[in-house]
């Protein structure tokens, strides 16, 4: 990128004046951070509209038959996942991008009438299908925006401005949770729904404007036009994940990631089953646990995220998540209380909204533009919800086996000692990478990714 080009906003630009008092963004870069921020917000205002309501179905229908929803939402993910890549491979991104968002905004009209004319017994597996349904729609909706921005912006250009980018997330993660837990009792769950399907909008008007405002300052990304299709197989991104062990690190790094939410997942689900009765108290306790998640999380990514990045760089970065969780499950395996599981699921997902998502988006600056789309999104997305699967059933199995909050944690501190060796090692790899692409010195102890 050149700072320089004609298509920038002036030095003095209102809008870059505005940006330059959080963030060292560049004049060039303002616009398309603008747009990228609004389209993050909007995404995740709209998922967190929908997100309380999810878990509060999840919970109606029984603590028990968790696992077998995790199951459904990974045959869905299997089946959509395909569809995706055919998708990917056949238009230009903003047009793949339109499609993707308005098919899930067909879909929440269809559940908005399902959910208001079906029967109280027909109410609870509809619930079931809208909790697989969200799970799929989070991770695809908020996987094409993140391979869509770094597309745009290079591995320099993420360290500086993925946390504001994340901040977008995190703001729209507080209006959202306020929403629902402020009017759910008071407007119901559909008009919610509807609330929705206008943000999703909003995102892919924002989407098209980023891509056009970007084609100003946007360097070639592998010989590429940006504005054609991907093309490849639509198995390309699971087959070049398995052969390229730099996209199967970070593949194990989500893996990692998703077993030991789900192990804390449940025990959040079972302390709900256990201490709320009505499905709006339930409901309103979800919102406010998100509430507070994402009031502290904006707090970092505003004033330290860019800057830890810079200071620390993207390998002792990418290591803070997997340490939180040894000392986390650490500490409940030492006290087993309700107040030291808040306080350890609080700091994990602020640690993961603050610090792992906008470094681990950093990593997919190092690979080819196929990747970027193809490969993330089976990551972000199949792994992940590979890892909601392991992670269920192996909470269920730990539970027959007789073994409760404590135990489980004991089983979880050696998987996030690997996990964390693993982010020290995938992190020095992409700082060599970014080190050769410069010009300057490389880490020793690193070894380039090879392309996928």
């Amino acid at each position: 990128m050149t700072a320089s080009d004609a298509s920038a906003p002036a030095e003095g630009g209102w809008l870059f004046r505005a940006l330059r008092r959080v963030i060292d963004v560049r004049p060039a870069e303002a616009q398309a951070l603008a747009w990228s921020w609004l389209y993050v917000f909007a995404l995740f205002l709209a998922y967190y509209v929908l997100r309380p309501i999810r878990d509060e179905l999840g919970v109606a229908g029984g603590v028990r038959n968790l696992p077998w929803l995790f199951t459904g939402t990974l045959v869905a993910m299997l089946a959509v996942n395909p569809l995706f890549a055919y998708a990917v491979r056949r238009f230009p991104r903003e047009r793949f991008i339109a499609i993707a968002y308005r098919f899930f905004m067909l879909n929440l009209l269809i559940f908005m009438a399902l959910l208001g004319f079906s029967s109280p017994e027909a109410h609870v597996w509809i619930g079931r299908a809208f909790f697989i349904w969200i799970s799929v729609f989070n991770l695809f909706v908020v996987s094409v925006f993140w391979s869509f921005v770094v597309d745009v912006f290079d591995g320099e250009q993420g360290k500086r401005l993925f946390g504001f980018l994340a901040a977008g997330a995190t703001v729209g993660g507080i209006a959202g949770s306020s929403l629902t837990s402020g009017f759910v009792e008071h407007i119901g769950q559909n008009w919610l729904l509807l609330a929705s399907i206008a943000l999703l909008e909003v995102a892919v008007l924002a989407s098209r404007q980023l891509s056009r405002i970007s084609d100003a300052f946007q360097r070639p990304v592998a010989g590429d036009d940006p504005h054609r299709a991907v093309g490849g197989g639509i198995f390309a991104g699971m087959t070049h994940t398995f052969r390229s062990p730099y996209l199967l690190g970070i593949a194990f790094f989500m893996l990692f990631y998703s077993v030991t939410s789900t192990f804390l997942y449940f025990q959040q689900a079972t302390i709900a089953e256990a201490n709320f009765t009505s499905r709006a108290a339930r409901t309103a306790f979800f919102a406010d646990i998100d509430f507070w998640v994402n009031v502290l999380t904006l707090v970092f990514q505003l004033f330290l995220t860019g800057r830890l990045m810079g200071w620390l760089g993207v390998a002792i970065t990418l290591c803070a998540l997997p340490l939180f969780s040894v000392v986390g499950f650490a500490a409940l395996a030492a006290s087993p209380g309700v107040a030291v599981f808040v306080v350890v699921q609080v700091a994990r997902r602020v640690s993961n909204f603050a610090l792992a998502r906008p470094t681990r988006e950093v990593l997919f600056t190092s690979v080819p533009r196929e990747d970027r789309y193809k490969a993330k999104n089976f990551i972000d997305t199949v792994v992940y919800r590979g890892g909601d699967q392991v992670g269920s059933w192996s909470y269920a199995g730990l539970g027959y086996l007789g073994l409760g909050l404590t135990g489980i944690s004991v089983v979880a501190v050696p998987l996030s000692v690997i996990w964390l060796g693993l982010s020290f090692w995938l992190g020095r790899r992409q700082e060599r990478v970014e080190a050769e692409a410069a010009g300057t010195p490389a880490p020793k102890s690193a070894g380039a990714p090879r392309p996928a």
